[in-house]
């Protein structure tokens, strides 16, 4: 393992007393020594959640075609003028024209084509009218009329009754309706989600070039842990943090592998670290960084100056390390291990790292400003950015906290959509004053 960046340049202490970094100043150390992942090309299906780094144009219109936006007869307009229940016009119907046919009949005077959805309007036709318009074909009412129509010989002829007139391209969808070939059809920068790479598809890319997904191991630590579905026995608690940083990598972009809780041992944990290197843009471990006689993560990584572990002006999360290891200098982020804690500091360092890794400009989550909803003035420590769970309601604009300051509340935390923000100089907030708010869904 290398030894790790050091404290960002100016004041890193700032804040109420020397011995704290400020929130701030922690982000930025993280955030100077992570750069975006190298672009690779990726075939759709393997691009979903990355982010594009080159403009995608449209090589050809969409659709390619006229093509009828119902099933239905493909007629022209002065044939059906006119049309009415009592007086249908009678046409006479040449063929069949399903989605993808080629060779398409010409419609003529006195003529009409069964359509299909989809299905390219033939020469000579100037609009469609629904089958609900019509009789549907000779001796059949309308269902039966196109059930027919999918299995007719193409060329059959017959007879079909129109009772509305139609307009010119009534029912058709122009060609280069959608996107005129050159247009611009992704920006660089887009994330992929389902209609992006949909689009893609459409305008026949089969890969593409991106930023890939960035890879995130997220292991825990403590001799205490179990897994979920194992026994509880004396003394042990269930390992929630790595599920919950895992999960919460992924909903930022990444790749998430969660390692099992490690035991308190510094040899283990460094083992560990090294074999996980290989499949790591990023490594999160929670626990073992307070000053205990077991805060194992402390101990195994500062052998050699790899991480470098410091306090923050904030709670819950004041002990934080942060290093880059390995011969690759792999981001390295060690977050404390109560729960709230450990989650607060995924959410303020961790997810921009991620969003950063991808290349992204836009690191962080919303915040807005909203009014306390409380039965009691909040308080907080002087000299500390607090950071206090709730739920915010957007229509009324305002923030009401939910469970304590307690940073080993869990159950709170998964009923918040929001943290509220109070700043270092402010050590209480009246019930109908405004804050700052984090929101989290």
């Amino acid at each position: 393992m290398s030894s790790s960046t050091a404290p960002s340049s100016g004041d890193p202490c700032a804040g109420p007393s020397r011995d704290l970094w400020s929130v701030d100043a922690h982000l930025d150390d993280i955030l100077a020594a992570v750069a975006p992942l190298d672009p690779i090309e990726l075939q759709l299906p393997d691009a979903q959640g990355c982010v594009l780094v080159e403009d995608v144009t449209v090589p050809v219109a969409l659709p390619p075609f006229d093509n009828s936006s119902m099933d239905g007869y493909a007629v022209r307009v002065a044939d059906v003028a006119g049309a009415t229940e009592e007086y249908p016009a009678v046409l006479t119907v040449i063929g069949d024209v399903a989605a993808g046919a080629g060779g398409l009949p010409r419609v003529g005077p006195g003529q009409a084509a069964r359509i299909m959805t989809g299905a390219p309007l033939p020469p000579g036709a100037e609009a469609v009218v629904p089958v609900e318009w019509t009789d549907g074909g000779s001796g059949g009412g309308a269902a039966s009329g196109m059930r027919a129509a999918s299995t007719a010989p193409e060329g059959a002829a017959g007879e079909v009754r129109v009772h509305r007139p139609a307009e010119a391209r009534a029912h058709v969808r122009a060609r280069g309706s959608d996107v005129q070939a050159g247009d611009l059809a992704l920006r660089a920068g887009t994330v992929l989600g389902p209609p992006q790479i949909g689009l893609l598809a459409a305008i026949g890319r089969g890969t593409v070039r991106v930023r890939p997904r960035p890879r995130v191991v997220v292991l825990s630590t403590g001799s205490e842990l179990v897994q979920p579905g194992e026994e509880l026995g004396e003394g042990k608690i269930y390992d929630s943090n790595s599920f919950a940083l895992a999960a919460a990598a992924r909903d930022a972009g990444a790749l998430a592998y969660r390692v099992g809780a490690v035991t308190d041992d510094a040899e283990t944990l460094r083992a560990t670290i090294e074999d996980q290197l290989i499949r790591a843009d990023l490594l999160v471990t929670t626990g073992g960084v307070s000053v205990g006689a077991y805060d194992v993560v402390k101990e195994a990584l500062t052998v050699d100056g790899q991480v470098d572990f410091r306090k923050l002006a904030m709670q819950p999360g004041k002990p934080q390390g942060f290093g880059t290891i390995g011969p690759e200098q792999i981001p390295l982020l060690a977050l404390p291990g109560n729960p709230v804690s450990s989650y607060v500091s995924f959410e303020l360092f961790v997810r921009p790292a991620i969003r950063a890794l991808m290349g992204l400009t836009d690191l962080h989550r919303p915040r807005v400003r909203a009014e306390l909803v409380a039965d009691r003035a909040l308080s907080s420590p002087a000299g500390r950015r607090q950071f206090l769970r709730g739920t915010y309601d957007a229509e009324a604009g305002t923030v009401t906290p939910v469970g304590g300051a307690g940073s080993h509340l869990i159950a709170a935390l998964a009923h918040a959509d929001a943290l509220l923000v109070v700043d270092e100089e402010t050590t209480s907030v009246e019930p109908g004053s405004t804050l700052e708010v984090v929101l989290l869904g």
